[in-house]
């Protein structure tokens, strides 16, 4: 009498679509971590060796060269920057302001400026600088 034999079965884990969501997320991330700085403005800021890199929650005053303001990524008048320092500050959870001014704008306009924000409410001043390497010796 012979005894039919139960074959085995394979079993096989398709793993394609696990591959595609992890490759499509790994392109996500290197795509979007590229895009920390602001392309659009263009800033040459003073160069330091003690550069701390803090990051503020609260907002972002960068001054051009040319004169042109901008306060959280929108453009800003002079004649207007009191008024929504003002608003944004009483808005913000920290009442803190990095201010990245180019290495060129006149150091009276930025007294000025940080003068303004002060009597605005400002409670944290930080100014944004570039931090440069010390070569070794």
């Amino acid at each position: 009498m012979r005894l039919l034999d139960k074959k085995k079965r394979k079993v096989v884990i398709n793993i394609t679509s696990l591959i595609d969501v992890v490759l499509l997320l790994l392109i996500f991330f290197m795509l979007t971590t590229s895009f920390v700085e602001h392309p659009g403005i263009k800033l040459d800021l003073p160069k330091t060796q003690t550069s701390s890199g803090d990051r503020s929650e609260g907002l972002e005053l960068i001054l051009q060269a040319d004169g042109k303001i901008f306060l959280n990524g929108e453009p800003v008048e002079m004649t207007e920057l009191s008024g929504k320092l003002q608003t944004q500050i009483t808005l913000s959870p920290d009442k803190s302001l990095l201010l990245k001014a180019d290495k060129e704008v006149p150091h009276g306009t930025v007294v000025e400026i940080m003068d303004m924000a002060k009597l605005n409410g400002l409670e944290k001043l930080i100014i944004g600088t570039r931090q440069v390497k010390i070569p070794a010796q």
